[in-house]
């Protein structure tokens, strides 16, 4: 059988909490074991069994200012005084090797990373968009409740901030729903095949 050489892709994946988006890709990487994950850069300190380069780049805030400042982030946040974000090398050098690439990201990251993309064609030409979604917000709050955690106060934030984050929906390209278990894992398993037959994706001319 024919195969090409191919650069790889670099997926975005958001969804709102309660959503089941870890136990979803958790799935699809029984089914498509070679996916892998980008390793952010955090400003926090390590948690016992946490490794530098395998769970987080861990970095001091002066580090970390010191790569916003060269731009050598494609996305970077704060969250409770800590600051984490996604290099541009950790990806672009993956998707160079052929692999396919996930980033676990919120909205307000893939706003930059699709902002990013309009000035590199590298990343334009890689990079994928995915919202994972609920069936509904009832049904969303029905699986947030479920799991006893939060309080009434803590709820209604995590709805409010489901619902900014599915208002912006037609920033990306797919939108799975998890209703179904299984069909939710085989649609963004098939999705993610998809990345790796687009013609974008070919190192040299074929057929000539």
């Amino acid at each position: 059988m024919k195969t090409f050489e191919r650069y790889g892709s670099a997926v975005v994946i958001s969804g709102p909490s309660g959503v089941g988006k870890s136990t979803l890709v958790g799935n699809v990487r029984k089914i498509l074991p070679d996916l892998s994950f980008s390793v952010s850069c955090t400003t926090r300190s390590p948690r016992a069994g946490e490794v530098d380069g395998r769970e987080y780049y861990f970095l001091t805030p002066e580090e970390f200012e010191e790569k916003v400042r060269r731009g050598e982030f494609l996305e970077y946040a704060g969250v409770f005084s800590r600051r984490y974000g996604t290099l541009k090398s950790e990806v672009l050098s993956r998707v160079e090797a052929g692999e396919q690439v996930l980033l676990d990201i919120d909205v307000q990251g893939a706003k930059q990373i699709r902002a990013a993309a309009e000035t590199s064609p590298e990343l334009a030409r890689s990079v994928h968009f995915i919202l994972i979604a609920p069936p509904s917000l009832e049904i969303l709050e029905s699986r947030l409740r479920g799991r006893g955690s939060e309080s009434e106060e803590q709820l209604a934030l995590r709805l409010g901030t489901a619902r900014s984050e599915l208002a912006n929906y037609r920033l990306y390209d797919y939108v799975v729903v998890n209703d179904d278990l299984e069909q939710a894992t085989a649609d963004l398993a098939a999705v993610l095949r998809s990345f790796r037959l687009l013609t974008g994706t070919l190192r040299q001319e074929i057929f000539r």
